[in-house]
């Protein structure tokens, strides 16, 4: 690592582990000019995990990851944190020590342009108990965003990287990327993944990365959050909602009675041969039916699973 200045050395002693938060909801609403944007929402982010926060443009994503980090408050319900050194179950709507422990990264950035690059991190790790200067200097070096210039100066992919760099040093118990790093090519975005992975296995804390990238964050993902029109559509581990679905391929006619019990979430057909997407179970006995009838039956990938179960107007059938 080069050498860097980061004005952030001094100003906080590091606590030597960052203790990972519980968020849960409870009958949360979010409306804007009547409208909801979230409606009656429950869930519960279990602490330690990486959590995929999912959803179509205007699904309630940004909405969610505002009201849990207190940027917003609840119009009804209530957003909970709770666990590591916060003890008891609090709610962190202007409340200091909860939001010192959460950290939101927008895609906005939220950075005041006329600051420069250090001041911004001198800022962070004043309000961060658990912020970490070696680790901020080591990514400012990676990602070649420079602390002498100012934010308005950067390129909106060094933006995006500044982004990153604030959500991973601060390393808070409970860290949310949203969308933060669509500024970045694709370079960028491998080496933000592959440090979020480096730090998380160092630190274990609760991350939750709001995105439709799907395919790119799929691996990383241990529990999968779907949100549509501000309603959960489905929270599951990852493996499981895998295990969900299944394309069956083959004639027709067999096709069709195989899949008569399922959710129907897709269907092709060319010929005589039909491809149908199916959300359900197929336990071991089901599977051998299926290839004794002369069917193939192959896996569902989590992006399709995710674009299936949002489809406005293509409501699965029974």
């Amino acid at each position: 690592m080069t050498n860097r200045t980061l004005e952030a050395t001094d100003l906080v002693t590091e606590p030597e582990t960052a203790y990972a938060l519980a968020a849960r909801t409870e009958n949360l609403s979010v409306r804007f000019a009547g409208v909801p944007a979230l409606d009656r929402l429950d869930l519960r982010l279990a602490p330690g995990k990486i959590h995929g926060l999912l959803g179509r443009n205007g699904s309630g994503k940004s909405t969610l990851a505002a009201t849990l980090a207190g940027f917003r408050q609840p119009d009804e319900g209530r957003v909970l944190i709770e666990g590591g050194d916060l003890g008891t179950a609090a709610e962190p709507y202007e409340n200091a020590v909860v939001t010192s422990r959460v950290c939101l990264i927008r895609e906005s950035g939220d950075l005041v342009d006329a600051a420069l690059v250090r001041h911004v991190l001198g800022l962070a790790a004043s309000l961060r108990p658990y912020w970490d200067s070696e680790l901020a200097g080591d990514l400012l070096d990676r990602f070649e965003v420079p602390t002498t210039k100012k934010v308005q100066k950067l390129s909106r992919g060094k933006k995006s990287a500044l982004g990153v760099v604030l959500g991973l040093a601060s390393r808070a118990p409970l860290t949310i990327f949203d969308e933060t790093y669509l500024g970045m090519d694709v370079p960028s975005r491998n080496l933000f993944y592959d440090a979020l992975l480096a730090d998380y296995a160092e630190v274990p804390r609760t991350i939750v990365l709001s995105t439709h990238l799907v395919s790119e964050v799929s691996t990383m993902l241990e529990e999968v959050l779907i949100l549509d029109n501000g309603r959960l559509v489905t929270q599951s581990p990852v493996d499981a909602l895998r295990g969900r679905g299944a394309s069956i391929v083959g004639p027709t006619a067999v096709v069709d009675e195989f899949t008569a019990g399922f959710t129907v979430l897709a269907e092709e057909k060319l010929g005589g041969t039909k491809s149908t997407t199916v959300l359900g179970d197929l336990d071991p006995d089901l599977l051998a039916q299926a290839r004794a009838a002369g069917l193939e039956v192959g896996p569902v990938g989590l992006q399709d699973l995710f674009v299936h179960l949002t489809s406005s107007g293509k409501g699965a059938r029974r």
